[in-house]
């Protein structure tokens, strides 16, 4: 390629517990640079389902907004997911945490009888159409299995949650830390992250291995 590849990258807050997983995202930023590319976040200007005390794992008594405090992983160098088109960029991609299943879908509540956030649903199936790869990393790939039914995904073993993602009519294969899973037909690239017990490093190894795919898949 010429020019770098431009990658959008979505967050769902800030924090794994009601946001996007800091160490996925920063590292999902990293991998896409040292690979050559640039890359773009966005985040949905909604409010968080609720706001999680870090500290303590106890829910707080206020209300956060996703879009603001995604801006903080970003450096304050992020735009409102109503302002993406994937005419504009060569690939997606999706950090996990918890905000993924409480602020872009309601996976984490609902299960497989989830929902996804509709302009999120329509960036997923823009992005299958005009053939750009997705990466998604932890729990994302299970709403994008929600999103694009028959898609082959990993959320590394975990069980329930492979079951439900074989329920949404996804195909579930198990992984260990640094694999990637791809289905070649959607150009979907997966890998677990922190579904599975965790160092800096694997998630490392599991962010630029995954972005890797997506780059060879572009």
């Amino acid at each position: 390629m010429n020019q770098k590849p431009k990658i959008a990258v979505i967050l769902s807050g800030s924090g794994v517990y009601d946001g996007a997983e800091i160490h996925e995202s920063i590292m999902t930023m990293y991998a896409i640079v040292e690979q050559g590319g640039e890359y773009q976040l966005f985040a949905p200007d909604i409010e968080q389902h609720h706001v999680i005390n870090h500290l303590t794992g106890e829910q707080m008594k206020e209300t956060r907004n996703v879009l603001i405090e995604a801006a903080r992983i970003a450096r304050g160098n992020i735009k409102p997911l109503s302002e993406l088109s994937m005419k504009n960029f060569d690939a997606l991609m999706l950090p996990g945490g918890f905000g993924v299943a409480k602020n872009l879908s309601d996976f984490a509540f609902k299960g497989p009888d989830c929902e996804v956030l509709p302009e999120l649903n329509k960036i997923i199936s823009d992005a299958v159409k005009e053939g750009k790869p997705i990466g998604a990393l932890c729990i994302s790939p299970a709403i994008v299995a929600k999103v694009l039914e028959g898609v082959k995904v990993t959320i590394g073993q975990d069980k329930a949650t492979a079951e439900a993602i074989e329920i949404m009519g996804g195909v579930h294969e198990n992984t260990k830390h640094g694999e990637v899973s791809i289905d070649k037909e959607f150009k979907v690239a997966t890998t677990p992250c922190y579904m599975l017990d965790a160092t800096i490093k694997d998630i490392a190894d599991g962010a630029i291995n995954v972005t890797k795919a997506v780059f060879r898949l572009i």
